[in-house]
């Protein structure tokens, strides 16, 4: 019996995007997704907001809360933190949503770099942040 989108656990869910992609969107959202995985081990992977018009939902990874959301368009992949304003960011990493209330984004574009260490500190806050709340 083949496993539908219906049976399939978030995480195959998210590998199913990953391969889907194809280019170097799904190259950089494997590679974040790994970056989330080292920061924070016990970060739980789950799928939201699926609907007709994206039947793959949106790729979101939880530790007491959302930590960050990982969409995809064409021109760049696009890392969300729900609680995004409320964490340090030293190193700038964060260079969309700037002016939200409460959230703040990473976008990444074709050959950008990622501040690794920076992230995955980011990362670390917002599990810590959503952990005090």
């Amino acid at each position: 019996m083949t496993e539908t989108a219906d049976d399939a656990t978030p995480s195959e869910l998210i590998d199913a995007h990953i391969a889907a992609l194809g280019d170097w969107r799904g190259e950089t959202l494997a590679r974040v997704r790994n970056l989330i995985h080292e920061a924070e081990p016990d970060v739980v992977e789950t799928v939201k907001w699926r609907k007709p018009s994206n039947p793959g939902g949106v790729p979101v990874w939880e530790l007491a809360g959302i930590v960050c959301t990982g969409e995809t368009y064409e021109g760049k992949v696009k890392l969300t933190f729900a609680q995004g304003a409320a964490l340090d960011d030293p190193a700038g990493v964060f260079n969309a949503s700037l002016t939200a209330g409460t959230r703040r984004a990473i976008d990444l574009r074709e050959g950008d770099e990622l501040d690794e260490d920076a992230f995955k500190r980011l990362v670390s806050a917002a599990a810590a942040h959503n952990a005090a709340r």
